[in-house]
């Protein structure tokens, strides 16, 4: 039966794992956000993927060889198989996806308020207040730049480590 499945990219590599994938004809998802970067003195909004290394694949397992997939270009493995694969809820991905779409159509309408930035310590508890993770809690793990910080959250049984902007997060 086709489900979901978490796959393990080289670094960097989503995109071409995705792009190989597809060639395979084997569906995929990779989530994104909209980050500003500093180029040639411009700000530049690019979309970077959500979790670095990783994307979502759909398939049968019976029908589509595993070894096929652990051989596509960009690929490195499908996290956790081993005797017995391990799927990834629907709802699990429905809910990055409905996020991420949430995201985007904030993104279209941004009020340009100033907003005042906390201080945060090491270890408060803090809560999303825009962007992939709206509404989800985590910790505050250290300043990452003037801007933006490292939050720890707790994502499908791993503490994931994330970069956002300080003005993304509040105390709880």
């Amino acid at each position: 039966m086709k489900a979901w499945y978490l796959i393990y990219c080289k670094s960097r590599g989503e995109a071409r794992a995705q792009q190989n994938l597809a060639l395979q004809h084997i569906e995929t998802y990779l989530p994104t956000y909209p980050e500003e970067k500093k180029v040639k003195g411009q700000s530049v909004v690019k979309r970077v993927s959500l979790f670095p290394s990783y994307l979502f694949a759909y398939f049968d397992p019976l029908i589509t060889s595993v070894s096929k997939i652990h051989n596509t270009r960009g690929v490195v493995r499908i996290v956790g198989c081993k005797e017995l694969m391990t799927a990834i809820d629907d709802s699990v991905i429905h809910a990055i996806k409905m996020r991420e779409h949430k995201m985007l159509s904030l993104e279209s309408s941004e009020n340009p308020e100033k907003v005042v930035e906390q201080e945060f310590t090491v270890g408060d508890k803090v809560r999303f207040t825009e962007g992939p993770f709206v509404e989800l809690e985590g910790i505050f793990g250290e300043q990452n730049g003037e801007k933006r910080c490292f939050v720890l959250f707790e994502l499908m049984g791993k503490q994931q480590k994330v970069a956002v902007e300080r003005s993304a997060i509040k105390l709880i």
